[in-house]
């Protein structure tokens, strides 16, 4: 596909973590680009590259309805991506009113093409003998967690956009992406930055998919190219047991490993009184009672519909670790 001549290219959430990343490779392919941002994000992860910077909330249907002006395609990766807020609701508000504005707009401006950025949060887990794919699809009601929930509805309106009123949607699904850009950081970029400083002596017994979030952003543009409208694709890397990732964080840093496992159970009464006091302070706490239950399975994907039908592939995960545990250091945040 040549990129130079696909017209504008708005990205949402651009600033954030997989939005820069997706904005990072369409700059390198030579998109014209364009992203709408909030007047108060920041603005570190869009430096040096080419794209026309817009303000505006995207829940607010006039100042998105002004950035669709003129665009050929759409690249819709923002979200509220948070595991705890004092009103939990407000994920879930945040996340439904920002998809269905951003698509409104998208149908009424006749986007070409639009790429959604869902998550594998929206799908059963699988384990080491069967991991998850794109068909098997979680409820609302059956999710856990107001993130989860949250992605879920958002995921399901942009079905119905796309079933009953033609809007030209592929929708993805990032497993845990890691990797350079992480500003905020993500709950898996905490657990990075913490094991990395010594911070967590132990674990519970859980697991997930890790992909260096550059490989996740080309899936992004394969899907662009490559994906057939109403189609979901798994973007993910490698099986990795957060006891593993933990080790290879000591070997990566030269620090001390952690002793052992912890129960779950041990755990969730100390998550209960994090979450106390972040209601008092405002602070989002480390652990929560949700990632905990969460915890209880193992977040294990399978890419192959990707690798088959786009051409997708992620680099082995020690690579990414080690490109997430260097962006933190030069932002000093890892000793």
């Amino acid at each position: 596909m040549d990129w130079t001549k696909s017209g504008t290219i708005l990205v949402t959430g651009a600033s954030g973590f997989v939005g820069a990343a997706v904005l990072r490779a369409l700059a390198a392919k030579g998109a014209r680009l364009r992203v709408l941002v909030r007047a108060g994000s920041p603005r570190d992860n869009l430096a040096g590259l080419p794209a026309e910077v817009m303000t505006g909330d995207l829940r607010d249907s006039a100042a998105v309805g002004a950035a669709m002006e003129g665009v050929d395609g759409l690249f819709h990766v923002a979200a509220d991506y948070r595991l705890w807020a004092p009103d939990p609701e407000d994920i879930v508000r945040n996340n439904e009113a920002m998809t269905r504005t951003v698509m409104e707009a998208a149908l009424a401006a006749n986007i070409s093409r639009i790429v959604y950025t869902s998550s594998v949060a929206t799908l059963k887990p699988g384990d080491d003998a069967q991991p998850g794919h794109e068909k098997g699809r979680l409820t609302a009601s059956t999710a856990i967690g107001a993130y989860k929930r949250s992605k879920v509805i958002a995921e399901r309106l942009v079905d119905d956009l796309v079933a009953n009123r033609g809007l030209p949607a592929i929708i993805v699904h990032p497993s845990t992406p890691i990797g350079p850009g992480d500003i905020k950081p993500t709950p898996t970029g905490r657990v990075i930055v913490e094991a990395a400083n010594g911070r967590m002596p132990a674990y519970v017994d859980t697991g997930l998919n890790l992909v260096h979030v550059d490989d996740c952003a080309d899936g992004h543009l394969l899907a662009f190219a490559k994906g057939r409208v109403g189609e979901r694709y798994i973007l993910g890397g490698s099986d990795v047991s957060l006891g593993t990732m933990l080790h290879d964080i000591a070997e990566l840093t030269g620090g001390r490993p952690p002793f052992g496992r912890v129960p779950r159970r041990a755990i969730i009464p100390f998550a209960y009184i994090g979450e106390a006091i972040a209601r008092l302070t405002g602070k989002e706490p480390f652990a929560t009672v949700d990632a905990l239950r969460m915890a209880a399975y193992r977040m294990y994907f399978s890419s192959s519909k990707a690798e088959r039908d786009l051409g997708y592939g992620a680099r082995p995960y020690r690579q990414a670790l080690a490109d997430a545990i260097g962006y933190f250091r030069a932002r000093g945040v890892v000793r």
